[in-house]
């Protein structure tokens, strides 16, 4: 019993916020701006422009076939150009991250093509490629590829030493040590840079059709402007905005999925 009372009692545990209280905050304030959108439109600002809410919603909903079929040619050449940018972003990550002399010959080259903004580099590539999917396809890959490759090589080069040596030690071949060791320790990077990038190419995507286009949210949203029907192109907006959160939400499932032994400092 003298042993038990001099044992010290154990740390009081930390509060925690729970998740759904955060979520329905964030809820809440999307829902409070929503509502102020609606007041202005309709008791502040007199202008044809300027919809209500309800107006946009019903546009969204009103089951538009122009509309969704545009969204829908927008999601396929995004996810087209994200999946070919990323797939090259982490291979060449990878071998930058691993090769000290690729990573001299290759980063002014790579520093000199990142800062590139991309409506100046579509102008070259419809005299290359014409203005069909495959501008738009490598312009989204293009606007991918850098984030994903410098988050995977940091990812490379903040593996520990000490593993790489130990892995030497037990005869490990390169190719199971990076299987085994360098992927899994590089996949946070990894994936850091993948949410970083499909924001980007969202936006690419859409500035692309804005720029060269015939189909797609972006041109959909400029035919929209020039037809003075303010009520459908917020809806588009509101299409857009609703579908970047849906794609880096399940990015981030797919990450607790995939990286579940991984905890963030």
């Amino acid at each position: 019993t003298a042993q038990t009372m001099t044992e010290p009692a154990p740390p009081p545990a930390k509060p925690r916020r729970p998740l759904l209280q955060s979520r329905v905050s964030g809820v809440l304030l999307v829902l409070a701006l929503l509502v102020l959108w609606d007041l202005s439109a309709r008791f502040w600002v007199d202008s044809t422009s300027w919809p209500t809410v309800t107006a946009v919603l019903v546009a969204l909903f009103s089951g538009s076939a122009d509309l969704f079929a545009a969204f829908t040619s927008t999601i396929s050449l995004m996810l087209k150009g994200f999946v070919l940018g990323a797939l090259l972003g982490v291979a060449g990550g990878i071998a930058i991250g691993l090769s000290p002399f690729l990573r001299r010959a290759f980063t002014p080259l790579l520093e000199f093509l990142r800062p590139l903004p991309v409506p100046g580099i579509v102008p070259p590539l419809i005299l290359l490629l014409g203005i069909d999917d495959a501008m738009k396809i490598t312009v989204v890959a293009f606007s991918t590829f850098f984030p994903v490759l410098i988050n995977a090589a940091q990812g490379v080069r903040m593996v520990d030493p000490v593993l790489i040596d130990m892995a030497r030690t037990f005869r490990h071949s390169r190719l199971r040590s990076m299987w085994q060791l360098t992927l899994p320790a590089a996949l946070p990077y990894v994936f850091s840079g993948l949410r970083i990038s499909l924001a980007l190419a969202l936006i690419v995507t859409v500035v692309a059709e804005m720029i060269a286009g015939g189909t797609g949210i972006g041109y959909y949203l400029m035919t929209m402007q020039y037809a003075m029907q303010p009520d459908r192109m917020y809806a588009g907006v509101v299409l857009l905005a609703a579908t970047g959160y849906a794609l880096n939400w399940l990015l981030l499932l797919a990450e607790r999925q995939l990286l579940h032994w991984y905890t963030p400092g």
